[in-house]
């Protein structure tokens, strides 16, 4: 008999975890009659924003306009450069393009493959607006370095947590450190919706009105424009569905820890490398990363035994058609992003995978080696 197959990520399995929450939410906003923003978006974009230490949430229609609002929003258009790293989803980089900026791209550390500091002053000149630190596979960017460059030189920082809902660094909640926070709430997140979504993250009134105001055409209260806006609006239901998960998510966020460490130590011995955790942040484990010289080869063979596994990147943004074209490069490349993509691997993490699961996926990957 064949084994039942272990996806790399179950949104399905979430749903079917918090069915009768989320079903609840959705009967509640049906029977509202309100099916534009309303009372459910509101009551979320407060709930999340104290979750994250407070200030003000806004909600949005996803991460990728999440974080162009926050670049129209500082100002940010053409003329203008964003220094950010190839090694992201794609989404991160076309932002700055979709607001007319010129992204410059750093490379990213051997370490936990984040956006190394060192890069940053080479990366700055005369045009530089904003550094987009990404919060990669559920660890925080070097926020303490980032920040210090950013503030010396008169920039902003926009935190890229898309991948790193719950997080923290240095005891603080990302999304919250840098001037404005951008998350992503596209279905296999931590904290994901059953649809798109995302959330603009402030600790400014003035910046969170008009951000609301940009994310509905430019309207004020009256339907009155200010300035050229989006529709990019959070759905309710979307919304809805967010707040019922959301006392969740830290028991989930521990349960990913739990299965990264089971993984740690089941993997420890073989000729792989694991990224490992930095003192000064918590790890919430959206992906579960390894590095392997024979990735493809163990890709095949744990797809052969209905193992799930997915590669975050393989081709980084720079080498993109459509991209590589209108990004800035440092003079010496980009190296390290350009090894560990030929590199990397995902094996399967969600908060509903068993253990037993997680030792088979350990099995496989041994079996592997041992060969």
């Amino acid at each position: 008999m064949t084994s039942p197959s272990i996806p790399w990520a179950s949104p399905l399995a979430q749903y079917r975890a918090r069915q009768a929450p989320i079903q609840t939410a959705i009967d509640r906003v049906l029977n509202s009659g309100t099916y534009i923003l309303g009372a459910e978006v509101q009551a979320f974009e407060n709930a999340f924003a104290e979750y994250c230490g407070g200030g003000y949430g806004i909600g949005v229609a996803s991460g990728t306009d999440a974080l162009i609002l926050a670049l129209k929003v500082l100002g940010i258009g053409p003329g203008d450069e964003v220094i950010t790293v190839s090694h992201t989803a794609v989404a991160t980089v076309a932002a700055i393009l979709a607001v007319g900026a010129a992204p410059v791209l750093v490379d990213v550390n051997e370490v936990d493959m984040t956006l190394d500091p060192t890069g940053l002053e080479a990366a700055a000149t005369p045009h530089s607006k904003a550094v987009i630190a990404v919060h990669l596979y559920g660890q925080s960017a070097e926020l303490d370095p980032i920040v210090a460059f950013a503030r010396r030189n008169g920039l902003t920082v926009i935190e890229d947590c898309a991948q790193a809902c719950g997080g923290r660094n240095r005891g603080r909640r990302l999304g919250s450190i840098g001037d404005i926070g951008c998350f992503s709430f596209y279905p296999t997140k931590n904290l994901g919706a059953i649809g798109d979504g995302g959330m603009v993250l402030t600790p400014e009134k003035k910046i969170a009105q008009r951000v609301r105001r940009l994310r509905q055409y430019g309207w004020d209260d009256n339907r009155q424009t200010h300035e050229a806006g989006l529709n990019s609006r959070l759905d309710p239901l979307q919304a809805a569905i967010l707040h019922a998960k959301l006392p969740y998510l830290d028991a989930d966020n521990a349960r990913r820890s739990a299965i990264a460490q089971r993984y740690e130590r089941g993997l420890c011995t073989l000729p792989i490398t694991t990224l490992k955790e930095r003192s000064d942040t918590e790890h919430v484990h959206y992906l579960y990363v390894v590095t392997c010289a024979q990735r493809d080869a163990l890709t095949a063979y744990l797809t052969e035994r209905q193992i799930g596994c997915a590669i975050h990147y393989p081709v980084p943004v720079h080498q993109q058609r459509g991209y590589a074209e209108r990004v800035i490069l440092p003079a010496q490349g980009l190296p390290v992003t350009e090894r560990i993509c030929q590199q990397i691997l995902s094996l399967p993490l969600y908060p509903e995978l068993v253990d037993s699961d997680v030792d088979r996926v350990i099995a496989a990957v041994h079996e592997f080696f041992a060969r």
